[in-house]
């Protein structure tokens, strides 16, 4: 699709390397989103509160988000949300199982939500094919770890060290901050040898950000994707929305896919989403509006 055809209120990123490699999948993110699916193998986990913790429980979960259409599924151990220091080995017996049980299971991305070199480096070789670092790179060691693999980085602004809060975060600009954030961050991993073409950014939806910032980032989310670069988009069942909506995470999935769509709109070429079939389901549709995709049975006043 050119830009003359593009519908009105779509914006297309002009992107550097918009064709990927990840793991076994090509995608061309000129014509493609991507749903990534979310399996938490922690106790405490922000949405399902431990409903994944068991080891079966999260191969289970994360097979069925692969079964379901998702393009991508990200298995995290510890949350973003400030608590107690994991140490490394246990975040690493969390969730390199349940990527190497995926792995065997499925050709489906798989990508580890970490800010460690050590749990990233392991998890690559139980079949990991992208590193999601919430922390914008805190720790330099896990750039080198993506350096030396063949593994996709995802880059993410936030403020604080792991698992540390910022009380009441303050931007002079919260979406020039943002991007001025990511452009260093990607600046930096392109300084430890990381390729740009393995690099993904994420601006952090309520990543040490109260729900106005996070609605003005999500207004001028073209601006992030200016960059150049696919964006991720991680806004599934989070406060902006609850607080946005008067919604309990339970009945936020409404306001998750609207904030989604929103954000494709705006560039973003990955969701993070809770909900697969139904964010499955509302991706393909962008891309059948877009022209992107076929409808599947086109039938109607045929």
């Amino acid at each position: 699709m050119s830009d003359e055809t593009v519908p009105q209120g779509f914006v297309l990123p002009v992107l550097r390397h918009p064709l990927r490699r990840i793991g076994a999948r090509t995608f061309d993110f000129d014509h493609q989103l991507a749903v990534m699916a979310i399996v938490n193998r922690t106790p405490d986990s922000f949405f399902d509160q431990g409903a994944t913790f068991a080891l079966d429980r999260a191969v289970e979960a994360a097979v069925a988000a692969a079964e379901a259409g998702a393009d991508w599924v990200d298995i995290g151990g510890v949350p973003f949300a400030p608590g107690p220091e994991l140490p490394a080995d246990e975040e690493a017996a969390r969730v390199v199982p349940v990527v190497a049980a995926l792995a065997q299971e499925s050709d489906v991305v798989i990508s580890v939500d970490t800010f460690r070199a050590e749990v990233a480096e392991a998890a690559i070789a139980a079949g990991a094919s992208v590193v999601n670092d919430t922390t914008g790179i805190h720790d330099p060691r896990l750039a080198d770890v993506v350096a030396d693999s063949d593994a996709t980085l995802v880059i993410t602004h936030s403020l604080a060290a792991p698992r540390q809060e910022v009380p009441r975060p303050h931007y002079d600009d919260v979406a020039l901050d943002v991007a001025d954030f990511l452009r260093d961050r990607v600046a930096f991993a392109l300084s430890r040898g990381i390729p740009e073409e393995r690099l993904i950014i994420d601006p952090g939806h309520d990543l040490n950000k109260n729900t106005l910032h996070t609605l003005e980032l999500t207004r001028r989310l073209a601006e992030i994707t200016a960059i150049g670069l696919p964006t991720l988009a991680a806004v599934s069942n989070k406060d902006f929305i609850g607080e946005s909506l008067a919604r309990d995470k339970p009945e936020r999935l409404a306001g998750s896919l609207a904030a989604a769509t929103v954000s494709v709109m705006l560039g973003a070429r990955i969701v993070r989403m809770h909900a697969v079939r139904e964010s499955v389901d509302a991706m393909r549709m962008v891309e059948a509006i877009l022209g992107w995709r076929a409808p599947v049975d086109p039938v109607h006043n045929l």
